[in-house]
């Protein structure tokens, strides 16, 4: 049976097949496997290019196939169950998936290009320290399907279904909204073969990065396969602070990382992210440790400002450090821009994306005297 047919509940799900799953599936509809190869070359179209979100839609497909896919199958959108739209024009939206589960999805324009920063997982389990989604639990993973179906639910939003690929509103998508996207390898590189395919979505690889944690086994195989950018959560330069913020690191430390990104097959710098914590990892020391650690390495930095959320036990570094923090990792050739955070009151920024799931997070207490201090890190699991 198709792997989206084996995931969903009731009616198999056929958004997430690709053209042999659907060739499969309108087989054991009664096709014969010419016209199912035919018929599943035109159902991946609509799908996909054209974005039909009913079998009424696809009128290229003969009617009896049409009700056939009425009654035996779903390609329905998830539903939006809420929208919010920041004051510099990010929008979030809140879906909720055939079994209940729900997912944020983050839309961020800007005057040359649009990033759409999907979900992998309803939840995560890795507990980072600084990230809101960190303190949900790990729900379940997503299906291809419901992966897809963010892209897609956006699109009709936007009104962007058919246009030529140049004149989308949509142009890139960043792997790194709620979840690890390399613990659900098999869905998230089902999902996004069907995003670069040209007859499918059609988004070039070159328009995609994917965000890991460091799942050091699957970065390159990865790069091989789908060939798209590649973005590290890193964090911290030492393996003990790393081991707390980003508790993973236990089982795949900062050299392991390193020397898997050193292997990655693509040619194009690897972005490492870095969210400055005051008085955590920005000293200037860390920097000049960051920069060793890059020795022969083609990379570039982005610094993200923390972004806060209730009961966040942590404070964003001062203008001032974040400034000296870059000029000394760009002083050795290493680009550095500082993000600007995108969609901070609508809680969509980096770190920020939580849903109703999530277990209540302790609140944060300053101290009485107002003093900034560093936060008390205790050990995580893996």
């Amino acid at each position: 049976m198709p792997r989206s047919a084996e995931t969903g509940k009731g009616k198999p799900y056929l958004v997430g097949m690709s053209r042999a799953e659907l060739t499969r599936w309108l087989e054991m509809l009664g096709e014969s496997p010419q016209a199912a190869s035919l018929r599943a070359r035109q159902l991946f179209h609509w799908l996909y290019a054209r974005g039909a979100s009913t079998p009424a839609a696809m009128t290229s497909l003969p009617k009896d196939l049409r009700r056939a896919i009425e009654e035996n199958a779903d390609v329905a959108r998830p539903s939006i169950v809420a929208e919010q739209t920041a004051a510099d024009g990010t929008r979030k939206w809140l879906l909720r998936l055939r079994d209940g589960k729900e997912v944020e999805t983050v839309f961020i324009p800007e005057d040359d290009r649009a990033a759409l920063c999907v979900s992998t997982q309803v939840g995560c389990s890795l507990s980072c320290k600084f990230c809101h989604t960190g303190t949900m639990r790990l729900a379940r993973n997503l299906t291809a399907g419901e992966i897809l179906a963010q892209i897609l639910v956006v699109r009709d939003v936007l009104g962007d279904w058919p246009s030529p690929r140049e004149g989308r509103r949509l142009t890139n998508v960043v792997i790194m909204g709620m979840g690890e996207p390399l613990l659900n390898y098999r869905e998230v590189a089902a999902a996004f073969r069907i995003v670069i395919d040209g007859e499918g979505i059609g988004i070039s690889r070159r328009r995609i990065t994917l965000s890991t944690s460091g799942v050091v086994p699957r970065i390159e195989p990865w790069g091989r396969e789908l060939g798209t950018g590649l973005a590290i959560s890193l964090h911290a330069v030492r393996d003990d602070l790393r081991d707390e913020l980003v508790p993973i690191n236990r089982k795949w430390p900062i050299a392991e990382l390193l020397d898997a990104c050193r292997r990655y097959p693509v040619r194009r710098p690897v972005t490492f992210e870095y969210v400055m914590l005051r008085g955590v990892n920005d000293s200037d020391a860390d920097a000049r440790e960051l920069v060793r650690l890059f020795r022969g390495l083609a990379a570039k930095v982005n610094l993200i400002p923390f972004n806060t959320w209730p009961g966040a036990p942590f404070r964003c570094s001062t203008p001032e450090r974040i400034r000296s923090f870059a000029s000394i990792v760009e002083a050795a050739g290493y680009p550095s821009p500082v993000r600007s955070p995108r969609g901070r009151d609508i809680l969509a920024a980096c770190g920020q994306l939580k849903t109703a799931l999530a277990r209540p997070a302790p609140t944060a207490v300053p101290p009485a005297d107002g003093a900034v201090r560093e936060p008390r890190l205790t050990p995580l699991s893996v």
